[in-house]
């Protein structure tokens, strides 16, 4: 009889990289095949300006998720129980509570990290009892080695796994074409992510700004929902430089229509210092693509770009530092072949959605099994 396993995880909407992962497992074959599985979705904000906030909708969708668990624990008796575990904040505390339940009811969990921020965290006293109490008799996945640090303080090495992301495949066309010499094509930059202020857009439009100053033929498409920056302020923005021949803004793009900016741009740029970045899914995106990245050491990026290698890592917040990798990726197309290429096959033998599935099956089964 296969074992069984209650999924608490976060399912779109919002879209961001916790909730597409909750998606792939939750449509996973192999998953679902080996295992009998249920699903709880643990999301409680439906859109991204609610993200962090309360209000009355919110607290009855906790209480709605709580309602749920409690019926479907006492409906099952389950093997092990997977939880997609918000590291700080009022989401931890709304975790919390999950944790209570599923250890009264005597199932053992495992937690699957996102985000982080335990180590920050657990400086104050009562966050570092919770975590002491959450973390006892688990385990843990995360999404890369270097982010065992955020942990370490509660959760011994060997009861810790350690998985990458990884995203489905599409039929890629060869991104860059050989430029002739003469030849007067602009560069073409994309930036694709939610626009807060945290993912460095403000950053990049400066960046472009300094560029622009050299007359330099180039493009800067952005792609996203609209955050913390207002669709307001980044007109402004784009207006106080000068930018409205080269920046283009296209809201929100999704399937082919996203497909067709990967395949049309030559350079994939996010320059984030957000808070809670760990993994980037757009990375594993614009690497299948072909293209070259530039991007900050943040979360487990390092582990994903290589610097000089596949791209190019630029230091968070510095202006100057983006704009100078943005003119060697703009000067030299044979560097921008060669980075893609090498990062299109990275991404083929490191991070596509079969060995993340493979992954996950191998490590639910041994947690299972310890």
């Amino acid at each position: 009889m296969a074992s069984r396993i209650l999924f608490i995880l976060h399912i779109p909407p919002p879209i961001n990289g916790a909730a597409l992962v909750g998606k792939y497992i939750k449509d996973s074959e192999i998953i679902n095949t080996r295992f009998e599985t249920q699903y709880v979705n643990l999301t409680a904000s439906f859109s991204l300006e609610k993200i962090g906030k309360g209000g009355i909708e919110k607290f009855k969708h906790i209480f709605d998720i709580v309602r749920n668990v409690v019926k479907t624990l006492k409906q099952n008796k389950y093997d092990l129980c997977y939880m997609t575990l918000t590291a700080k904040g009022a989401g931890f505390y709304k975790d919390f509570v999950i944790i209570l339940l599923v250890k009264l009811f005597k199932v053992k969990i495992i937690y699957h990290f996102h985000n982080k921020g335990v180590a920050l965290n657990s400086k104050k006293w009562y966050n570092a009892m919770l975590y002491k109490y959450a973390f006892k008799n688990t385990k843990s996945i995360l999404l890369a080695p270097s982010l065992y640090k955020d942990i370490e303080g509660f959760v011994s090495k060997e009861n810790v796994y350690f998985c990458p992301n990884g995203i489905p495949e599409y039929a890629t066309l060869n991104t860059f074409e050989d430029l002739e010499k003469g030849d007067i094509k602009p560069c073409k930059f994309l930036f694709l992510s939610n626009m807060m202020r945290q993912k460095g857009v403000l950053e990049l439009l400066k960046a472009c700004s300094l560029l622009q100053k050299q007359h330099l033929k180039f493009e800067c498409h952005f792609i996203g929902a609209w955050a913390d920056i207002t669709e307001a302020e980044f007109n402004s923005t784009v207006k106080k430089y000068q930018l409205e021949h080269i920046v283009t803004f296209h809201g929100k793009q999704y399937g082919e229509d996203k497909v067709a900016f990967f395949e049309t741009s030559d350079v994939f740029v996010f320059p984030t210092f957000y808070h809670n970045e760990c993994f980037p899914l757009v990375l594993l995106e614009a690497m299948q693509f072909g293209l070259p990245v530039i991007t900050t050491d943040e979360g487990a990026i390092g582990e994903i770009v290589l610097n000089n290698e596949t791209g190019i890592i630029v230091k968070q917040q510095d202006v100057d530092s983006l704009a100078e990798a943005m003119l060697k990726m703009l000067k030299a197309p044979d560097i921008r072949k060669k980075y893609g290429a090498m990062g299109k096959k990275r991404f083929a033998e490191n991070f596509t959605l079969a060995m993340f599935e493979k992954k996950m099956e191998a490590i639910l089964t041994k947690a299972l099994n310890n």
